[in-house]
């Protein structure tokens, strides 16, 4: 073995968030990652140069989430590369997690339209999983209330079947094959970190009717539950993709 194949051998596992408003990071799962011997890089949309980066390298993608519309291209460009990043990924094979606005992303790079829902949905609610969340990662969420922060939804794309649901929008989770996979919700928000949420949204929380005192209380009842579902979420998506030799 050459010192070159002994240090590509022993080099950690690459997971890039993509990353579109600062508080927007990666939370719960970053320590997560870490602790399991992953490297985490972030790019920042809009700031660090998108063309001609290569979307396959990183062993682990995640969009994650932001105050864009999905189809907001015209004002802000980069979100064209941002789909061509992840039409390459899913191509590929390449394991890929696309939270909020990642997910919606995702869903437009399948072909799907993304749309508003005419009313937002904030705060901590369950999920009603659907009959075909059985057997995959989003079940092991169960009744674990999470973050809802979002005013668009996606349609679904062809071929993929919803995961889960609420009452404000129909299509919470999917999965495109065993290595993509889309959360409308954020599981990952730390709930000790919400407060950055709160103060760069807090026009958005009142024109919902809703004070940040609610939102703090919810979080803190949450924090466990929380940092379990996730931890089992990935837990087991990782175990399948080992199965089937994409890890």
């Amino acid at each position: 073995m050459t010192q070159n194949e002994s240090t590509a051998r022993q080099a950690p596992p690459l997971a890039v968030a993509l990353r579109h408003v600062a508080y927007e990071d990666l939370g719960l799962l970053e320590p997560w990652l870490v602790w399991r011997g992953w490297q985490v890089r972030y790019v920042d949309a809009g700031l660090d140069a998108l063309h001609g980066w290569d979307a396959l390298a990183p062993e682990l993608l995640i969009v994650l989430g932001g105050p864009l519309g999905a189809e907001d291209d015209v004002d802000f460009p980069f979100l064209t590369e941002e789909v061509g990043i992840l039409r390459a990924r899913i191509a590929a094979g390449r394991p890929t997690l696309g939270i909020c606005l990642g997910a919606q992303l995702m869903a437009r790079t399948l072909g799907a339209r993304v749309r508003p829902m005419g009313t937002k949905e904030l705060g901590y609610f369950p999920l009603e999983l659907t009959p075909a969340a059985a057997g995959t990662p989003i079940a092991r969420i169960g009744a674990q209330p999470v973050l809802h922060w979002h005013g668009d939804f996606f349609d679904l794309p062809d071929g993929v079947q919803n995961l889960a649901r609420t009452p404000l929008c129909p299509h919470q989770a999917f999965m495109a094959g065993e290595h993509a996979m889309a959360w409308q919700f954020h599981l990952e928000v730390d709930p000790s970190r919400l407060e950055r949420w709160l103060i760069g949204n807090i026009d958005e929380i009142r024109a919902c009717g809703l004070r940040p005192d609610a939102l703090r209380i919810q979080a803190r009842a949450n924090e466990a539950g929380l940092r379990r579902a996730v931890a089992a979420v990935m837990e087991a998506w990782f175990t399948r993709l080992k199965q089937v030799r994409i890890f």
